[in-house]
């Protein structure tokens, strides 16, 4: 009996320390489940499809500032056309974004302005005929001797005023195009439409605001808001990428090309400008625009992975380096620096391991579910 007991001690003993062997193995401190993947973790063939592979590279350490803006019309080749007559639209022959030519008919304005224009012609002609006339019986008498020199001077100046304001009255509606009682509106210049305040049964003041503005947009202004704080980042002759939301995966390359001395009144920032080429036609006049501006070159190489394979999970920065379809590994890295394109990072990476740079929120998912 007793050695029966014994025996079942004994046995109880063993049994307890190889559960407690089995328990203590089985424990992984926090870092080494989050380090490494569970043995025997593949990814699946769909999974592997939506990935994308990157070098990890050892690159100059070039930071980026981004700053908001907005594309504009080139004012050195932009034309706001005003009316010279007071009336009202009565026809339209163009819409926004319309590419025009110069002397197109754009407009017609019906307007009294004209017939008074028309009117004075009628009657200076009339004032002309009777002007001749009257120089003529003056030329007869003057030989005669019956008139003096100065009764034939005032006579001449009497039909060269008139004949001037018949030159100037018909220049005038030459000006307006006119027709009938309209005044025809052409395009000034070519460009493209890019502002209309007109249409038909529109009221219209001669000086008053632009019926239109042409523009041509194979140059385009990119005006940069430039805060306080990034004053000392940018200088003339910066380089400059420019990203629209119209087109996310398009980079625009240019140059800051002025800088405004002053801070604009209503935003409070200086303004700065870029001079960019546009024959793709991709930039409009109105569309914001992101600037990345390089800033802070370091004379020092670092540790570079694109932006897109970091993850931020629980305060760290961590990537997920790929060594086959079944031997992934997450690997934390602290992010020293960044631009637009790279993250350069310090920790448990070397040069030249592969590592996952697109969907890598769903490999480290799936990697972190399998160590829990």
């Amino acid at each position: 009996m007793n050695m029966y007991r014994k025996n079942r001690l004994g046995l109880s003993f063993w049994v307890l320390i190889s559960v407690l062997g089995v328990v203590g193995c089985s424990k992984k401190s926090p870092d080494e489940k989050i380090k490494f993947s569970q043995q025997g973790y593949c990814m699946d063939k769909h999974l592997k499809s939506s990935i994308t592979l990157s070098k990890a590279e050892v690159l100059p350490v070039q930071e980026t500032i981004t700053l908001t803006g907005e594309v504009q019309s080139n004012s050195d080749k932009t034309v706001s056309y005003v009316s010279l007559v007071d009336g009202v639209v009565t026809e339209t022959f163009f819409s926004l974004g319309d590419y025009v030519r110069k002397g197109q008919l754009l407009a017609n304005i019906k307007s009294t302005s004209i017939n008074e224009l028309q009117d004075d012609t009628e009657t200076l002609n009339s004032q002309l005929s009777v002007a001749k006339r009257k120089l003529s019986s003056v030329e007869s008498m003057y030989k005669d001797g019956i008139a003096s020199q100065k009764d034939l001077e005032e006579a001449r100046s009497e039909v060269a005023i008139l004949q001037s304001n018949i030159s100037k009255t018909r220049k005038n509606l030459q000006l307006y195009s006119a027709q009938n009682s309209s005044f025809r509106i052409k395009a000034p210049a070519d460009g493209y439409v890019i502002q209309k305040n007109i249409s038909n049964g529109t009221p219209v003041t001669a000086g008053g605001d632009p019926l239109f503005v042409i523009s041509n947009l194979d140059k385009v202004w990119v005006t940069v808001n430039v805060y306080a704080k990034n004053m000392r980042n940018v200088y003339v002759g910066q380089p400059a990428t420019i990203k629209t939301l119209a087109y996310p995966e398009d980079k625009f390359s240019g140059k800051i090309n002025a800088i405004s001395p002053v801070f604009d009144d209503d935003e409070r920032v200086l303004k700065a400008t870029i001079v960019m080429d546009n024959n793709n036609m991709k930039l409009r006049p109105g569309m914001s625009a992101d600037i990345i501006l390089p800033i802070n070159y370091q004379n020092r190489n670092a540790l570079a992975v694109p932006q897109k394979a970091l993850v931020f999970d629980n305060n760290q920065n961590y990537i997920v380096v790929y060594k086959g379809d079944c031997h992934l590994e997450i690997r934390p890295v602290q992010e020293v620096a960044s631009n637009e394109n790279y993250s350069y990072v310090d920790g448990m990476l070397k040069e030249g391991e592969q590592i996952i740079s697109s969907n890598v929120l769903l490999v480290y998912e799936s990697l972190k579910n399998q160590t829990k």
